[in-house]
């Protein structure tokens, strides 16, 4: 894991570099020093909203001169726009298909993993289907909404379909977690198979229904720089903060679990 040193609070560190009077910042990274500052656009899992918002008004914080703009999605759609050709300088992905599709593409090079995510069950507070378990979501009189297919959240969630051995038809396919989790919130739905960290950013909202480790199914989450990152040093330095000690509170607070 690559570690990054913020030197901000070292005036004799900046003085022996020259200091800044832009307000940017002068981070080593591996023992090489670089200043950091300008703008970078961050391509992220939809389920990663929460946690990279907190993530990047810290990042800013400890970079005076920075901004982190963010574009939220599947993580399918997002591999798709990258290798279209849509300007960004990180990507982080939640399943590594879409990561490899990006590699392959010669759009980004060696990807880290920063975490893992399961699925949990949402459904309504007042749970009016009576979902206790995964079998419940296979009644005829439930109704399942899922991520589509080609989305890592909905690979997931039919995964843990086989594993629990059942056939559940859905009453929609949304494009990402946080559209899935709107249909329960918005009582469109009597049950959704999300992540355990948006069941989480939902709080009152939804209830959660655990999901045995025998039949859950867990994600990774990688990440990597761009290479047509046009901020190529700070693309690598927001990198480094989300494997940081700090990115992996953040996230482990979010529900997240370690890679």
């Amino acid at each position: 894991m690559r570690k990054l040193v913020f030197l901000a609070a070292l005036p004799l560190a900046l003085a022996a570099c020259g200091g800044s009077s832009s307000g940017s910042t002068a981070a080593t990274t591996n023992g090489t020093e670089t200043k950091v500052s300008g703008n970078i656009t961050v391509f992220a899992a939809a389920s990663l909203t929460e946690s990279f918002t907190a993530l990047g008004k810290s990042f800013e914080a400890q970079n005076p001169g920075t901004k982190v703009t963010f574009s939220f999605g599947p993580s399918s759609g997002l591999a798709e726009q990258i290798n279209s050709g849509a300007p960004a300088d990180v990507f982080a992905s939640a399943a590594t298909k879409n990561m490899d599709q990006v590699v392959a593409a010669q759009n980004a090079s060696d990807p880290v993993t920063f975490a893992n995510n399961t699925m949990e069950i949402a459904v309504p507070p007042n749970n009016p289907a009576k979902v206790d378990s995964v079998d419940d979501l296979a009644g005829k009189n439930v109704k399942v909404v899922l991520c589509a297919a080609d989305v890592p959240c909905g690979v997931s969630a039919r995964a843990v379909f086989k594993n629990a051995g059942i056939t559940v038809k859905e009453v929609s396919d949304e494009v990402d977690v946080k559209s899935t989790l709107a249909k329960i919130t918005l009582g469109e739905a009597d049950a959704g198979l999300v992540y355990v960290t948006d069941v989480k950013a939902a709080g009152d909202k939804v209830s959660g229904v655990e999901i045995p480790a025998a039949q859950n199914a867990t994600t990774a989450y990688p990440i990597a720089t761009l290479k047509a990152s046009k901020n190529a040093a700070l693309a690598k330095a927001f990198e480094d903060y989300v494997l940081s000690d700090a990115g992996s509170t953040e996230l482990q607070a979010a529900g997240f679990a370690k890679p």
